[in-house]
This record gives structure tokens, sequence and C-alpha cells, in this order.
């Protein structure tokens, strides 16, 4: 099983992206593949811009890496309660070619930060909307306070109920793309 993970940001130290990577070693026997926001560099979407240049080739390789995936791990990042404008960018560009960004896919959806939110509302959204962008999400989780329950140095979970938890959404993930 071919398992696409990325964060829903382009920051280079992003607890997403480690939230997402983690999660994808959960998932047994797994081809992990881990995508970078900042390899999908686009301008900012408007439909003027798209009259104008048409759709750039890089939301086509974001499509196209999507394509590739038996199943999908993206972690949210919040910015003001809602997206990151680099996620929502790369999105928007992305549906302009297939409204269905997620193919139908599979999908586990996280969210985390460093305050005790976990950042609740941007995982809200995404779950809200995914059955309109193609996204089958299977299990959601949202993890506060992210520095007290991870180990960015080892790169894992460190608090048990937690770790419990993502390992329950990483088998609904395996289940559902296996079946």
């Amino acid at each position: 099983m071919k398992i696409l993970a990325f964060a829903a940001s382009n920051s280079a130290t992003s607890i997403n992206k480690a939230l997402a990577e983690f999660a994808a070693t959960l998932v047994p026997r797994a081809e992990i593949e881990i995508l970078d926001l900042r390899d999908f560099d686009l301008p900012l979407y408007s439909v003027d811009l798209e009259t104008e240049i048409g759709i750039p080739p890089a939301a086509k390789r974001f499509l196209d890496r999507i394509g590739t995936a038996d199943a999908i791990i993206v972690s949210f990042a919040e910015h003001n309660g809602s997206y990151t404008a680099a996620y929502k960018n790369l999105f928007d560009w992305a549906s302009r070619l297939d409204q269905r960004v997620f193919q139908g896919k599979p999908a586990l959806y996280l969210s985390t930060s460093p305050g005790p939110g976990g950042a609740a509302s941007v995982l809200a959204q995404a779950k809200g909307s995914a059955r309109f962008f193609g996204a089958d999400v299977k299990a959601a989780v949202s993890i506060g306070s992210f520095h007290q329950v991870f180990d960015l140095t080892s790169g894992r979970v460190t608090d048990p109920a937690i770790l419990a938890k993502l390992t329950e959404a990483a088998e609904a993930l395996t289940l559902q793309a296996v079946a």
C-alpha cells in the first residue's frame, strides 16, 4: 500500500509535517511518500490569472502525486482558525483541474498545534468539505499541545493515549484502503 503523507503547511519546521510522517509509519507494510508543499510553488490563484497563464504545472504535479497513492494522510496546520495560505492556494489551483482533488482516496486527516486547541477548527473545516473534494475520510485526529506529546528528535509520539488514537486511525485507514 502506498501512503502519500503531507502537511498542509509550507513551513520548513512544520510540526504537522512531523505528525503526518509519524502517522504514516503506523501503517503496516506501507510504502511512504512524503510531500513538501514548498515543492509546489504557485502564484496566488485568481480567475484572471488562470485565464492569462492557464494552470501551472505544479498543480498538475500535485494531482499526479495524489493519483499514485492508495491512501492519503494530511495534517492540517491552522492559521487564524483556517487553512494556511500555501495549502489553500495549491488546493485552489489543483481543484481547477479536478474538483475531486483527493480522487476518492481513503484519507486520514490530522491536525496539531503547540496550544491545547490542536488546530481543531481547521480539521473540522477539512472534514466538513472532504466529500466535495473526493476525500474518503476514514479517521480524523486532532492533537493539542504538540511539544508535550511529541519528541521531535526521535520523530515519535510520546503520549500512550495519543499513540493509541493514531494507531487506531492508521488501522482504520489500512482496513478501508485494502478492502
